[in-house]
């Protein structure tokens, strides 16, 4: 966890932090009735970034369409507190790792490790980070999205990853994302609305108006979904989808 806030400080500071040098985030100075912390007007905006670096790192992975399907996934179902929302976030925190772990590595190989050993500057790190990261981001982000971002831009490559700001490229594959994602969700939750129909037509056949159709469908799609080993099958086609 440590080396992936490291990443994301790293991505975060790059466009800013022209100097060498990094600035204060806070600053101790002696004062009358004893010392004085201040904050740097220079830190302050990162100060303020601080509460959405999580949001922001996510953002920059495969998290958003791995969450969107799960939680789609138990909306089909019907069952709107099992599994939890903290079960459902940390298994696409983890599947988020394993998808993200061989950019990962690059990460820590080539800036993390030369960055804590002194061998690269700040920036130099940064820059060393949001490469690979770009690669997996550009690789999963369609045409048209890009283009809507980059504006006819005639500097910039897609087939070059350093030729595409990040600042285009971060929203561009996040719009990419939540439509994979959509798509995705579609299909699954297709087969559980096909129950519900079913129930609910035979229910209003039978006279049984008033009992709530959840109530009998949700067993049949839970019975379907474990018949199928249904998480076997979700997982699987989530980390094929990338």
């Amino acid at each position: 966890m440590k080396r992936i806030f490291m990443l994301a400080a790293l991505l975060l500071c790059t466009p800013v932090l022209g100097a060498e040098s990094s600035v204060p985030l806070l600053s101790v100075t002696p004062g009358a009735g004893g010392q004085v912390i201040g904050v740097p007007g220079a830190s302050l905006p990162w100060l303020l970034l601080f509460p959405f670096l999580p949001a922001l790192l996510l953002a920059f992975t495969a998290f958003t369409r791995i969450a969107v399907v799960l939680f789609l996934l138990r909306q089909g179902l019907g069952s709107h507190t099992a599994p939890p929302n903290l079960v459902l976030t940390g298994l696409a925190v983890l599947l988020t790792i394993f998808v993200m772990s061989p950019a990962l590595k690059t990460i820590n190989a080539e800036a993390y490790q030369p960055y804590l050993a002194g061998v690269l500057s700040f920036n130099a790190a940064a820059e060393q980070a949001a490469t690979p990261l770009k690669s997996f981001m550009l690789r999963q982000t369609r045409a048209e999205d890009l283009d809507l971002f980059i504006g006819g831009d005639k500097t910039v490559d897609p087939k070059q990853v350093d030729s595409v700001p990040l600042a285009a490229l971060a929203p561009a594959f996040l719009t990419s994302e939540l439509k994979t994602a959509f798509q995705i969700g579609f299909m699954v939750v297709l087969p559980f609305l096909v129950i519900d129909l079913v129930v609910a037509a035979v229910l209003t056949a039978l006279g049984m108006i008033m009992l709530p159709p959840q109530l009998v469908s949700l067993p049949l799609k839970l019975l379907l979904f474990g018949t199928v080993d249904g998480w076997h099958l979700l997982v699987g086609s989530l980390l094929g989808s990338f």
